[in-house]
């Protein structure tokens, strides 16, 4: 009797013991991930931003590409109309004039004969802006993409909250007073949750 009486003491103590382990773990657990759950999602603010910023970059040295092209496209123009009324000093004049991105594009047109394609063909033909433009959209959307997949492991970070928040309600659960298999069985579900839980967190990006 004496012995029966203290295994039956003994197995609460044993569950109180793993319960309240549990529930301090738990209740890091969840501070943590709603710590990086609010650290990535400043990340995912400031990648956004980023990308905003640099789409702005993109558009102003595309409008400053577009510029330089219409006014050598006007340029060009007249000298197309100079050498056709057979002005060649005019014409030479004009060339003068030329932006030194396009005179790279026009001698190499004539280079080739001056065929019917045009200096604008060329790939030669790089309007100052249209580099630094590829490169400012190219940064958008790598920032773009960085912002989403930031997005994703806040969100991530919060499910686990969820699942952690499961774990403390079943290990409440098992601490109220109800049968004993009742309560095992509470528990034990409680660690299968928050062991399933822990290794997911591992393989999660940590945010400092």
């Amino acid at each position: 009797m004496p012995e029966g009486t203290s295994h039956g003491t003994h197995s609460p103590d044993v569950r109180d013991i793993v319960a309240v382990v549990l529930l301090s773990a738990m209740a890091v657990l969840t501070a943590w991930c709603g710590f990086q759950a609010s650290k990535w999602g400043g990340e995912m603010s400031i990648a956004f931003s980023q990308a905003s910023s640099a789409r702005v970059q993109a558009t102003n040295f595309d409008g400053q590409a577009r510029d330089q092209r219409q006014f050598d496209l006007t340029v060009y123009a007249s000298w197309v109309e100079a050498k056709a009324a057979g002005e060649d000093e005019l014409a030479a004049f004009i060339e003068e004039r030329f932006s030194p991105d396009f005179r790279v594009a026009f001698d190499a047109w004539q280079a080739q004969g001056a065929d019917e394609g045009g200096p604008f063909v060329q790939e030669e033909y790089v309007p100052t802006g249209t580099i630094e433009a590829a490169e400012y959209s190219a940064r958008a959307d790598e920032k773009f993409a960085e912002a989403l997949e930031n997005n994703q492991r806040g969100d991530n970070y919060s499910l686990l909250t969820v699942l952690f928040a499961l774990v403390l309600f079943l290990t409440a659960m098992s601490q109220r007073n109800i049968a004993a298999w009742a309560s095992r069985v509470f528990l034990g579900l409680a660690m299968i949750v928050g062991l399933a839980g822990i290794v997911i967190l591992l393989t999660f990006p940590i945010k400092i």
